[in-house]
């Protein structure tokens, strides 16, 4: 009768031990919304060895581009609430459900912000024969000249940035060409689109070999990859920001306790020396927060850009 009394209590020992208590209990997938390559996709390989290394399990990157990054965020938004299944994506994240008839997720519904895993400013540029030093001549030259301007993609927030500085808060009229990101830098240093919007990290060599003139970047401070050249709203629009962020997201309904260790985990590997230098190499900065803090962040993003998206009807599908 002992025994069995023992057993009993042994039992309900261990089912009171909850779940997440043994996590990691095997690899953490961490599917990334771009190709291999892209800048999403290079941030995340630099993150895996630490983070894994800390959840003593492999993370083991799987990349599912495709929709602007909409299919791997299904992917995930389907996947067990357990910690074993993150999304790794940009600001585009935010966009896509205001962007998207379809975009298949709520943000704010389905997923649980993670970590913030590194900002780059939008950058606005101009091809040196451009007569214009700085964001009011640009302005200025936009009432008069018919212009055109070069962003990394329709629906980006180097595209949708852009729409909001010249059309909502400047009241000019300037031609949208899409690119990829790449490419949109190269247009403008051959001269076929005047004006450029891209993130920093495919455009700063350019800049400093003055290839491209740099106008102001889109941050609400000075990037220290580019410190001479003014922001925005130092420019006269005080407040613009349009940056291009990436974060890591987990399905809603994961542990609260998976959710600390892991937002603790990312924000320790993200503060350490070596990502430090190797992030800022690729003119990215580190911005670790707390989840609450990150929460409200990416909520702002996703009421700001869906307002961007509404005033400038733009729909991708």
């Amino acid at each position: 009768m002992k025994k069995l009394c023992f057993s009993g209590l042994l039992a309900i020992a261990v089912a009171a031990v909850p779940a997440w208590a043994a996590f990691p209990d095997k690899p953490v997938r961490i599917t990334v919304a771009f190709a291999p390559g892209a800048s999403t996709d290079m941030i995340a390989r630099m993150l895996a060895e630490p983070i894994g290394t800390a959840l003593g399990q492999p993370l083991v990157i799987e990349n599912k581009p495709g929709a602007g990054g909409n299919i791997a965020s299904q992917q995930v938004k389907a996947a067990t609430p357990d910690g074993h299944a993150l999304l790794f994506h940009s600001v585009a994240v935010s966009v896509n459900p205001s962007l998207f008839r379809n975009a298949g997720y709520d943000l704010l519904k389905d997923f649980e912000p993670v970590a913030m895993a590194g900002v780059t400013p939008n950058l606005l540029f101009v091809n040196p024969s451009v007569k214009a030093a700085n964001l009011a001549d640009l302005i200025a030259l936009a009432r008069t000249t018919p212009l055109s301007y070069a962003s990394s993609g329709n629906g980006t927030t180097t595209h949708l940035g852009a729409e909001l500085l010249f059309r909502s808060l400047a009241g000019v009229d300037i031609v949208h060409v899409p690119h990829q990101p790449a490419a949109a830098a190269v247009a403008v240093i051959g001269g076929s689109v005047p004006v450029g919007s891209t993130s920093m990290p495919p455009v700063v060599p350019h800049a400093k070999s003055g290839k491209v003139r740099p106008i102001a970047v889109m941050s609400l401070q000075r990037s220290p990859v580019l410190p001479d050249v003014p922001t925005v709203a130092e420019s006269g629009y005080a407040g613009f920001e349009a940056s291009t962020w990436f974060a890591v997201f987990a399905p809603a309904a994961t542990p609260q306790p998976i959710l600390q260790r892991l937002n603790e985990e990312f924000n320790r590997a993200l503060l350490s020396q070596d990502i430090t230098e190797k992030f800022a190499k690729q003119s990215l900065s580190i911005q670790p927060l707390d989840r609450v803090a990150l929460r409200t962040y990416i909520a702002a993003e996703v009421t700001k850009w869906g307002r961007v998206v509404r005033d400038a009807g733009i729909k991708v599908d």
